[in-house]
């Protein structure tokens, strides 16, 4: 599997490009392969794989799961465009409470890992969007969480004033109220 690889200034994130072949028929790319990720350091197993649809100005987040339940994510967009962001909740990490935001887009495929340890969310940016989670844990609802999204401590710039939010995502703590399970 050819790919390209960057690591973000948050310890564990990656950014995988792969290699995509195109000719006048369309593309073709390896989405996957197991051997390959383990040689950038994602040794996780992954046991499900989630699909989410949805319109522009959707936004999904910030989640996790909580230990042991905790999920690494691979994600993706299938079809549309997205700002994917991903906030540190390790309270032992140096970057504790800071935040990585990466445009994914499928007209040029590329996968970030986002380890236990995180919250994740993401904004549709496109009409439409088929926004693909590889995870290397099955959902537990007893486990998950969040954070707000627009918390003015960790200052997401998010490119939309007025999300379409679920009633879940209006109601997550705030950083300051919150206390990470994540050691």
């Amino acid at each position: 599997m050819a790919i390209d690889v960057s690591y973000p200034s948050l310890s564990g994130l990656v950014v995988i490009k792969p290699a995509v072949f195109r000719d006048s028929r369309g593309y073709f790319l390896e989405a996957f392969n197991q051997k390959a990720y383990k040689e950038i350091g994602i040794q996780c197993a992954f046991v499900q794989d989630n699909l989410s649809y949805s319109t522009y100005g959707v936004l999904r987040g910030l989640h996790f799961q909580a230990p042991p339940y905790g999920q690494a994510k691979l994600v993706s967009v299938l079809q549309g465009k997205v700002l994917d962001v991903a906030v540190d909740i390790r309270k032992n990490s140096p970057t504790y409470g800071k935040y990585f935001s990466i445009f994914l887009d499928a007209s040029e495929p590329t996968y970030f890992f986002i380890p236990e340890g995180f919250a994740h969310g993401f904004v549709v940016l496109s009409p439409t969007c088929l926004f693909h989670y590889k995870c290397s844990n099955y959902y537990h609802k007893p486990s998950e969480g969040g954070l707000l999204w627009n918390d003015p401590d960790l200052a997401i710039d998010w490119p939309i004033t007025e999300p379409i939010l679920s009633e879940k995502d209006q109601l997550y703590p705030s950083f300051k109220s919150f206390v990470s399970p994540f050691d």
